[in-house]
């Protein structure tokens, strides 16, 4: 199967092209399985790219700042899925088609949408100082059943320091992911449960360098881990207490839907499975991003975390020849069905790299910028803040 049939546009510019000649050795074959990662000896596209495109184009740091809309639409889509909750509940609709139907469109967007807006959340792009920051991402995670969203953040600022580096991108399936779910029945079955396995992946299959967990109880009962549970478990409960389980039940079975076969779950895999020789991060620019905080903006967020949805459209057009000519993916939902139906496109399409190729090798000697309160800061500078403006600094959570 070719790669177009993937919907990504494979036209080759200077940035594709050098990526195939660098992995020349290890060609695209989609007709059959894959038995191993596509293993690179170089580090992460982004931040080569960030700073090329920061001395081409000096105006890109004006668009380093915080988007007030997403407190909006945050607070909008939480509004929505509890009153969709109520609704079910008053109706007696538990278990009914109804009830079934309203999880998978409206509760499936909106849950998924909510993961999206904490994701932006997180990389404090929605006010300018950290603490409301912190509350939001605490208010969209009360639709998402379980408090995960401090629990994100950790992990996901290695997503992007450390990109497909062995044992800390915790983005990336483990070797038993790729065992039981490179068959046809097998990526069936983990597109239907992809949610609980970038969920569950993290915990186990890798240790935070960018974040330090709290190591006594006194740092973790102060720590943001510890508020993000004493928020989340009493409103839960004061569901529970006052309208049942029904609520709760259709929140859980949105999550799930969201993150199943669902077109706003095209991303999990759109974002960095490989459908072109040595390309790990792809773009999706079609209208399903007014609803996902323009996530399919892929490539130009992993280049400017510190950039907002709203404005990272402006970046494309700003610096078009560095987006212009990246394969693109054309449908979410397609991508689901190529991932399930194409052989060599399956959990082994990511690729790897080993730490001593990542940022250099140094990282492994960064020392932790810590707080007194168990969160931990990036000892570098932090490109998934705003407060980023060229200068040393770190983030917590």
């Amino acid at each position: 199967m070719a790669t177009t049939d993937l919907r990504s546009r494979a036209t080759k510019g200077p940035a594709q092209a050098d990526a195939a000649v660098m992995h020349k050795e290890d060609p695209l074959d989609l007709a059959h399985p894959r038995k191993e990662y596509h293993w690179s000896n170089q580090d992460e596209p982004h931040a080569q790219r960030r700073k090329e495109m920061l001395k081409k184009y000096p105006q890109i740091r004006k668009l380093m700042r915080h988007e007030p809309i997403t407190k909006y639409y945050v607070c909008a889509l939480v509004a929505i899925q509890f009153a969709a909750a109520y609704w079910i509940t008053v109706n007696n609709l538990l278990g009914t088609w109804q009830f079934w139907l309203l999880s998978y469109v409206v509760g499936g967007t909106c849950s998924s949408a909510l993961v999206l807006g904490i994701h932006e959340v997180t990389h404090f792009l929605a006010f300018k100082d950290f603490l409301p920051n912190k509350i939001l991402a605490c208010i969209g995670n009360l639709p998402i059943v379980f408090p995960f969203c401090v629990e994100f953040k950790k992990y996901h600022m290695d997503h992007h320091r450390f990109q497909g580096v062995d044992g800390i991108d915790g983005d990336v399936p483990t070797r038993l992911e790729t065992f039981l779910f490179n068959s046809f029945l097998g990526k069936l079955f983990f597109c239907i449960t992809q949610i609980c396995f970038y969920a569950i992946r993290p915990t186990f299959s890798v240790k935070p360098v960018t974040y330090r967990m709290p190591k006594t109880f006194r740092e973790f009962i102060v720590s943001w881990h510890a508020m993000n549970i004493a928020i989340q478990a009493p409103v839960m409960a004061l569901i529970v207490y006052n309208f049942g389980w029904t609520p709760i039940l259709y929140f859980g079975a949105s999550v799930f839907m969201g993150g199943s076969i669902h077109p706003m779950a095209g991303h999990f895999i759109a974002e960095h499975y490989v459908t072109a020789p040595g390309v790990e991060t792809y773009s999706y620019y079609g209208s399903l991003n007014a609803l996902a905080f323009n996530v399919g903006y892929h490539n130009e967020h992993h280049d400017f975390p510190n950039i907002p949805w709203t404005l990272l459209p402006e970046l494309r057009k700003i610096a078009p020849e560095y987006y212009n000519n990246l394969p693109e993916v054309k449908s979410w939902f397609f991508t689901i069905i190529d991932f399930i139906r194409t052989p060599g496109y399956g959990p082994f399409s990511r690729i790897k790299r080993m730490p001593s190729v990542a940022d250099g090798g140094k990282f492994l000697d960064k020392p932790q910028v810590s707080s007194p309160l168990g969160c931990a800061e990036a000892a570098e500078e932090d490109v998934t803040s705003p407060n980023f403006v060229g200068k040393e600094l770190g983030t917590s959570f």
